[in-house]
């Protein structure tokens, strides 16, 4: 079987993971820049994502997150927390970054900011937020998968209080907001929903080809 669809069958949605087994610096390093490297609209990234490992922190998370043992006994815990609100100042972060990385003069990138501000700016808070939040879900997706390639579990996870969260990881004030959660490391043995047969929906049903 092709490496690319064998690494996709083979990961799961962790429910139990064995506490005793750590991510190796060397793994870990490949996972974060595998985030690091995750496309985004307009190259903009408009996210921050924080690694924890302190313990106490995270037995204060897991009961805000429906209990569920992940948050405890994965190796690292991820959490994507998406900007709630920007200016033109996400725009041109980003084209001072460019221009200092490739050698090009800022004036040359000025009509694509321009662009990219006429695009973003002008949309309701609420637009923007949800749009910040796709961007980290984008991300998500390439961690996952890059873990799998790796035989490193995951558990994306919705399941917990977003307030609760920004509260505990002292989120508010920083125009952060808690948008998914993702749990690393490796399965526990335990773990039964690891043998079970994947649900999908068909190709015939999910495709259009046109």
């Amino acid at each position: 079987m092709n490496n690319t669809l064998e690494n996709r069958k083979w990961r799961y949605a962790t429910k139990k993971f064995d506490s005793s087994k750590k991510i190796s610096d060397e793994n870990l390093e490949i996972l974060l820049e595998a985030t690091q490297l995750s496309a985004s609209s307009y190259g903009l990234q408009p996210y921050h994502v924080f690694v924890i490992t302190d313990a106490a922190i995270r037995e204060q998370l897991k009961p805000v997150s429906w209990g569920q043992s992940q948050i405890t006994d994965a190796s690292h815990l991820l959490v994507f927390a998406n900007q709630s609100d920007f200016g033109g100042e996400l725009v041109d972060d980003y084209l001072k970054n460019v221009s200092e990385t490739r050698n090009i003069p800022s004036e040359e990138l000025k009509a694509y900011g321009e662009f990219a501000k006429s695009k973003l700016l002008d949309l309701p808070s609420s637009s923007k937020e949800t749009w910040t939040a796709k961007q980290a879900y984008i991300a998500l997706g390439n961690v996952m998968q890059a873990a799998a390639e790796l035989k490193i579990d995951t558990c994306p996870m919705e399941g917990f209080d977003a307030e609760a969260y920004n509260k505990i990881l002292d989120l508010n004030g920083k125009n952060l907001n808690t948008a998914v959660v993702l749990p690393i490391g490796y399965r526990s043995a335990e773990d039964e929903t690891q043998h079970y047969e994947k649900v999908r929906k068909s190709k015939q049903t999910l495709f259009t080809h046109i």
